[in-house]
């Protein structure tokens, strides 16, 4: 979950090392009849003084800080070119403090592996990210998510496992007539989706998977009054559940999922949902995720990036806690400058931009500003119909130099004095 990060505790686990050293023997050894797709170079750019240098600024990241304080004579950082050549998995461990605004306090453990399947240069980065975290509201956030690439980028494996105790506010649940009071409930809930993509060209991929969640003990908290926790009981009941098959078309010209430099990225995914396979009711979804990145200036390794999010509602009604709502996406990110759940309906549009740009010529820090726009449809409040900006900036801090995984700490501002910390291991989007 987002968290604003106080202070990292980077002496932990100081044995786990990012295994940069270069793999010869799997240089010597690609196999170019492993894949059918167009070769092209990787177009993230290290820091360069001038055009004509050849001589390109070492990278560093959060672990090299720490090296540098306890072995000031250790190897010289690598480059990107020396990382990027080798298929072993690379680790970062990041424990942290902090706060945001639906978690209040709290402390958590993030790890992320990266590696390569392949070493040819269009090889697209496999990760596995997951994390545990306690907060002041005593709620326990626990994921597991893996994209994982084949060889030859032939076969995209993408889970998205999660469990959360979430004693958190929910909108809207007095009816129309009260769009702006939140009141609290808790739950307990089980995230578990799983795709298989094949490769149909060069980036496009076809597939099918399976999506259950499963929200239960959910009841209002005692400081809610009686008529409102008649609600809750009357739309969520102490239960909810869907369960089904998805279907997703994907177009990803991304080599770097974790932090995209440049390329194209374009999703669909269909999903029904059966009272047959232990949903509550039936009913359909569609979203429709687009991205696109591009250097600005050109070749400065500055990144203009561009998000476009459609979740609709196609048939039905799903459960209350799967409406399209701010930050309920699959990376929950939507929304920088409203607290999750601000605002909810069957169907929702939104679009972000954000400008990434360095600070330091290694790569260490680094910084955003971002613009984004939300609505949703009026069905549960016609208030969410309007059209709801955010906007703010945030430092970006380097967790792995190798996956390019970056500690984002951003700060949101939305209307009415709405605003907070919103923190996440790797890009928004």
């Amino acid at each position: 979950m987002k968290l604003i990060l106080l202070f990292s505790f980077l002496l932990l686990f100081y044995g786990y090392n990012y295994g940069r050293s270069v793999n010869e023997s799997s240089m010597g050894n690609n196999d170019s009849s492993s894949t059918s797709h167009v070769e092209k170079k990787d177009t993230i750019m290290p820091h360069v003084d001038n055009q004509n240098e050849k001589i390109k600024t070492p990278q560093k990241d959060l672990l090299d800080v720490v090296r540098g304080i306890f072995h000031p004579k250790t190897n010289p950082v690598l480059n990107d070119d020396q990382l990027r050549r080798d298929t072993k998995m690379h680790f970062s461990i990041l424990p942290a403090v902090g706060y945001s605004l639906q978690t209040g306090f709290a402390g958590l453990i993030s790890g992320n592996m990266a590696f390569y399947s392949d070493t040819i240069t269009n090889t697209k980065i496999s990760s596995v990210n997951s994390s545990i975290t306690y907060s002041q509201y005593n709620q326990i956030i626990l994921p597991l998510q893996a994209n994982l690439w084949s060889k030859g980028n032939r076969i995209n494996f993408i889970s998205d496992f999660r469990y959360i105790k979430y004693p958190t506010n929910i909108y809207s649940l007095g009816g129309p007539n009260e769009p702006n009071t939140s009141y609290n409930i808790n739950f307990l809930g089980i995230k578990l989706h799983q795709t298989v993509l094949k490769s149909l060209a060069n980036n496009l991929y076809i597939g099918v998977g399976y999506y259950y969640d499963h929200f239960f003990n959910i009841e209002p908290k005692d400081e809610v009054p009686d008529n409102i926790a008649k609600n809750v009981i009357a739309d969520m009941g102490k239960k909810e559940s869907a369960s089904g098959p998805v279907f997703r078309l994907l177009y990803d010209s991304r080599l770097n999922q974790i932090n995209p430099q440049q390329g194209v990225y374009y999703n669909i995914t269909f999903r029904t949902s059966e009272r047959a396979l232990g949903s509550d009711s039936n009913w359909t979804s569609i979203q429709i995720d687009s991205r696109a990145y591009l250097q600005f200036p050109k070749r400065s390794g500055n990144v203009l990036a561009f998000w476009m999010f459609d979740w609709l509602t196609a048939g039905g009604t799903p459960p209350y806690l799967l409406l399209p709502s701010t930050g309920w996406d699959d990376s929950y990110n939507t929304g920088r400058g409203y607290v999750q759940s601000r605002f909810r309906g069957k169907s929702m549009a939104y679009f972000e931009t954000e400008y990434r740009y360095h600070i330091s010529r290694n790569g260490l820090v680094g910084g955003v500003v971002f613009v984004n726009m939300e609505t949703f449809s009026g069905d549960i409040s016609p208030v969410y119909s309007q059209l709801y900006p955010g906007y703010g900036l945030g430092i970006r801090l380097m967790a792995n130099k190798f996956s390019r995984a970056n500690v984002c700490i951003d700060y949101g501002f939305g209307e009415k004095g709405s605003g907070g910390f919103f923190v996440n291991i790797g890009e928004v989007f």
